[in-house]
């Protein structure tokens, strides 16, 4: 299996668990944070979705240019977006070319490069950074009020 197909196996795997995480979160309850220096569940909702969407961008491009976009007001509109979204970056993923997958992409900040890693190294990088946020929305989810799902077996909230 192809570093490509195999990323996107994990990618669609991982998908599901992901909008379940993000629909859990209250509206009323989005401002939670953990700590004065955490960011609150509704921007960490965006900046899971924001990272789905820069992923194929740099893939195409050959460069990503990283750029803080403000969430919506609303945790229906940020899973709105998540949701029109996903499919067509799924789709756009499986439509890039191979070799980009292959080739050095430079990750700036700012203008500034901070890192440069092969296209799949950068796709697994924004992956294990998505699932890192999920999991730490999944821990905002009761203190919220909110039911955790499960996410790879059962939570004590959503037994099997």
């Amino acid at each position: 299996m192809d570093h490509k197909t195999f990323f996107l196996k994990y990618w669609e795997k991982e998908a599901p668990a992901t909008r379940k995480v993000l629909s859990r979160i209250p509206q009323d309850r989005s401002e939670f944070r953990a700590d004065p220096k955490a960011r609150t569940a509704r921007e960490l909702a965006w900046l899971i979705v924001h990272e789905e969407s820069a992923l194929p961008d740099g893939l195409e491009k050959g460069a990503f240019e990283w750029a803080e976009k403000p969430a919506p007001a609303t945790m229906e509109e940020i899973l709105a977006e998540y949701d029109r979204q996903h499919d067509a970056i799924t789709r756009r993923l499986r439509a890039v070319d191979p070799a980009q997958w292959e080739a050095q992409v430079p990750f700036l900040y700012n203008g500034q490069e901070v890192m440069r890693e092969i296209g799949y190294d950068m796709a697994w990088s924004f992956l294990l950074d998505q699932i890192h946020h999920r999991g730490q929305l999944s821990t905002y989810l009761r203190p919220m009020g909110a039911k955790v799902p499960q996410i790879y077996g059962p939570s004590a909230d959503e037994p099997m």
